[in-house]
């Protein structure tokens, strides 16, 4: 990001809002608008490959579950945010992932300009590729700030997408599990 360019920018639209950009309260906003903005997509700037400690050689080929992990997101449409929780559950093929990666993983597609299906299949084309598990199953469940503060202006609604690969999506049974795992049936 090109911080001196993004902070002019900030200027001229806190000016084409009507606002003195000098003003006390916003002196300092296009900084602080900048800086923001870093953290929300640093995911740009991580590759998934290089932060997955992957274990060979383990005999676990029971579904691993990891659920109700926060994320935080921005729409690309509207560059506000979304938030909620993601659950993934894989089932290894001789490899398995460290508990923290998951979570981390999500923030690294999270953490970008971003829409709701793009990241749950985002989440799953990732894991299919670095573990090549029998299967995976992801599950986000948002709430949009773009459908809260404006569009529709419904406070409680929600989205909930899923990306099912392998056995996840091929045999009921294994889908059944992971829904009741991770509480969605």
């Amino acid at each position: 990001m090109d911080s001196e360019k993004s902070k002019k920018i900030i200027r001229e639209l806190i000016t084409s809002l009507g606002e003195n950009p000098d003003r006390e309260g916003l002196k300092d906003t296009p900084r602080r608008v900048v800086e923001a903005y870093k953290k929300l997509t640093e995911g740009y700037e991580k590759d998934p490959k290089e932060l997955m400690t992957v274990f060979d050689s383990e005999q676990y080929d029971e579904m691993v579950v990891v659920k109700n992990i926060e994320f935080y997101s921005l729409c690309e449409h509207h560059m506000l945010p979304f938030f909620g929780t993601v659950s993934v559950g894989y089932l290894p093929n001789k490899k398995i992932l460290g508990f923290s990666k998951i979570p981390r993983l999500v923030d690294i597609f999270a953490r970008r300009l971003q829409n709701q299906e793009r990241l749950t299949k985002q989440i799953a084309d990732s894991l299919d590729e670095l573990l090549n598990p029998k299967g995976v199953g992801v599950i986000v469940s948002a709430s949009h700030l773009c459908a809260r503060m404006r569009g529709v202006e419904k406070e409680s609604v929600e989205m909930v997408t899923s990306s099912l690969t392998g056995h996840f999506k091929k045999d009921p049974k294994t889908r059944d599990e992971f829904l009741r795992l991770v509480g969605s049936q």
